[in-house]
């Protein structure tokens, strides 16, 4: 029957992913780390994957990647530039790529060189009055450009934080069918010290999880994140209604989406490091950095 193939053809796909995980991935490389969570999903670190069999393999998918990133107020004439051009030293080199730039100051975005294949799209948005209506509201945006420009030209979806500079290889390994983050911060306390929004009034509301995820960089297909940044979107149009905010805003709907979505793929705080954290033993190469901080300045006016 037609359920029964559709059965079948799943559980081969899921087999499928998994052989080739194990042909790609060398799990028990970092034996100090956590390399593969309770649903099998791998959590990538310096050591266990080869980069030439991952370029390839993409190359040969002919895989092509969206990158946005939001450089609003002040955050663009901070960050914009060094994040632009960071990116196009190590982010996703040898793919076609292009930098959907979202922004209140078009005219402000620097002029970057690009290699063959890259691409800068500006688009303007509204630049709203609390930085926290700006971190929230992207989700709808970046559904919406999903929706009437990048499904038609591309595979993958990354989204970013504008406030992060890239160190090293950030490349195709990173990509598969829903990408999170471990959070630098929190990847190695109890669950019990998570910061999940508390609030039963929240669609964010968790009393457990499986991780703790950042919101400075998720990813995937683009059916996935679409699905993602929309379901975001509504918990955080429903709390408004509601008059509640969730503790961490966009982020904690996206911890809330992956706790019931799991994601197929985990990122190590490699992808992502607070170069303050004292504890670096786990981390044997920086592929982002989180930017010097100066929220006094950047979210006043």
């Amino acid at each position: 029957s037609a359920i029964y193939l559709w059965r079948f053809g799943s559980i081969k796909s899921r087999i499928l992913t998994v052989c080739q995980h194990f042909f790609l991935i060398s799990f028990r490389a970092r034996p100090l780390v956590q390399t593969f969570t309770s649903w099998k999903a791998p959590i990538i670190w310096e050591g266990m994957f080869d980069s030439i069999l991952y370029d390839q393999r993409h190359a040969d998918k002919n895989s092509s990647v969206a990158l946005t990133v939001f450089a609003v107020g002040r955050y663009l004439d901070a960050y914009l530039k060094t994040f632009l051009t960071s990116a196009e030293q190590h982010f996703m080199l040898g793919l076609p790529v292009t930098y959907y730039v979202f922004t209140d100051s078009p005219e402000k975005v620097p002029n970057i060189t690009l290699v063959s294949r890259r691409n800068i799209n500006i688009v303007q948005v509204e630049k709203h009055t609390r930085w926290q209506d700006i971190s929230m509201m992207r989700m709808r945006t970046i559904s919406e450009t999903i929706e009437s420009e990048i499904r038609h030209k591309f595979r993958y979806v990354f989204c970013f934080d504008v406030d992060q500079e890239f160190k090293g290889r950030f490349g195709s390994e990173t990509l598969g069918d829903s990408v999170a983050l471990l959070h630098a911060h929190y990847y190695k306390l109890p669950k019990a010290q998570f910061t999940y929004d508390r609030n039963p009034k929240s669609k964010a509301f968790m009393e457990t999880g499986d991780f703790y995820y950042h919101a400075a960089v998720f990813g995937g297909l683009w059916q996935n994140v679409k699905h993602l940044v929309d379901a975001c979107y509504l918990g955080i149009i429903e709390d408004k209604l509601n008059n509640v905010e969730a503790q961490w805003h966009d982020e904690s709907h996206l911890n809330k989406y992956f706790w019931i979505h799991k994601p197929s793929k985990l990122l190590s705080p490699e992808y992502c490091w607070d170069q303050s954290i004292w504890d670096k033993r786990d981390i044997l190469v920086t592929r982002l950095v989180w930017a010097p901080k100066h929220y006094e300045t950047l979210r006043s006016g």
